[in-house]
């Protein structure tokens, strides 16, 4: 692996669910390459290699050199692209076109959350067990950092942020701790200082491992907008499938789980029209199968080696074949 990036998170599994021939695979979050060179080998080891192609999409420039060193070796097979996931239909139609290969998917992933690598980077300021600015960005590029948020949001605001984001319980009185401590010292602008007014506020310590994680995963799905993306990378991820293409998503955290879980549940519900009617047939039939009855979680082996993997939950979706199935171009 490269440095910095620990193993893809329930590999086995996407391999399994989501490589079944060749055509246009999606790496909507290529962090450093992990999933996609799994994708390819396995492309490779079935000899559907000549007809396929995988983009990988990642808006981190770090994320993107260390991926692009490690998907060399499959060079035409291979393309990593800057950008968020939420454009995966006008990167996939755009990457597509210049090759002149067919931009539906056979399988997407969108494998969600912040990566090892950036937590375990002080400098970009997503983790309270490091010191360093308060920032956040998965696209350093972007104007808006968690120092800017914490700054400049009143009291209410951040309440109901991290109410609504991290599900926090003590939330007004974090938000007011904050807003005391910006009116004693000044603006806050690292990690150590937002995770001090946490701790000190935490009556009980042994509490404050689980109140510092939910704020900061407020603060970061608010910063990189993380929910509202993902509803645009669902609705366009879906839309790009070939008849029998897969879309597999991996959550690690119940905003997101339950935000997957309903757009797969409405993606795969028929229109029965009013109960009173009585139809045989529904009104219009469902476009897509939910593949996986419940969410699949990481085996015990899987988490003792990759501790990251005990909170990931996998779900996939099928569109159905309608008599047309995509094949490489």
């Amino acid at each position: 692996m490269t440095k910095g990036y620990h193993e893809p998170v329930l590999a086995g599994e996407i391999i399994e669910l989501l490589v079944r021939r060749p055509g246009l695979y999606i790496d909507g979050t290529l962090g450093g390459g992990g999933h996609s060179l799994a994708m390819l080998q396995e492309l490779q080891r079935k000899g559907f290699d000549a007809g396929s192609l995988v983009i990988g999409i990642d808006q981190d420039a770090c994320a993107l050199s260390a991926a692009r060193e490690k998907l060399a070796p499959f060079g035409e097979n291979a393309v990593a692209v800057k950008g968020n996931f939420s454009q995966i239909a006008e990167i996939a139609g755009r990457v597509c076109g210049e090759r002149g290969f067919d931009a539906s998917a056979v399988g997407i992933l969108l494998d969600l959350g912040v990566s090892s690598a950036q937590i375990d980077t002080p400098e970009r300021g997503f983790s309270y067990m490091h010191h360093g600015p308060l920032d956040m960005r998965m696209d350093s590029g972007s104007p808006t950092s968690a120092a800017d948020i914490v700054n400049a949001m009143s009291q209410r605001e951040l309440a109901s942020l991290f109410f609504r984001y991290g599900e926090e319980p003590r939330s007004s009185s974090i938000a007011r701790d904050i807003v005391d401590y910006r009116e004693k010292y000044g603006a806050l602008s690292r990690t150590e200082e937002l995770a001090g007014i946490i701790r000190q506020g935490q009556r009980r310590p042994d509490l404050a491992i689980k109140t510092l994680s939910r704020v900061f995963q407020a603060l970061r799905i608010e910063v990189n907008r993380e929910l509202d993306v993902l509803g645009e990378a669902l609705d366009e991820g879906a839309s790009l499938l070939c008849p029998e293409g897969r879309l597999a998503v991996i959550s690690y955290h119940s905003l997101e789980d339950r935000m997957v879980k309903v757009f797969f549940a409405d993606k795969s519900r028929s229109d029965w029209g009013p109960k009173s009617v009585g139809l045989r047939e529904p009104l219009v039939k469902a476009g897509y199968r939910v593949v996986t009855r419940k969410a699949v979680s990481a085996g015990a082996q899987e988490v003792s080696m990759n501790p990251r993997s005990r909170s990931a939950r996998l779900r996939v979706l099928e569109k159905l074949d309608e008599g047309v199935r995509c094949e490489p171009a």
